[in-house]
């Protein structure tokens, strides 16, 4: 079964020169759980979502993917 991409956390943190151990640390998660957002794998929670659009100042909308 094909892997759907449903977030777009990978891009924002690219275009926001920012690590994965770095989301890791302002969201206070383990840096496997962000790892595994950022692959698709799992998906945070919407509570999550806003959290990290805050941190990363950008819409929940530019972490998810529409199309």
């Amino acid at each position: 079964m094909e892997r759907k991409l449903l977030n777009r956390i990978k891009v924002v943190l690219a275009e926001k020169n920012k690590s994965n151990k770095w989301l890791s640390e302002q969201l206070d998660k383990d840096p496997a759980i962000i790892s595994k957002w950022v692959t698709n794998t799992t998906q945070p929670n919407v509570e999550v979502l806003i959290q990290m659009a805050k941190v990363l100042d950008v819409s929940v909308d530019e972490l998810l993917r529409t199309k």
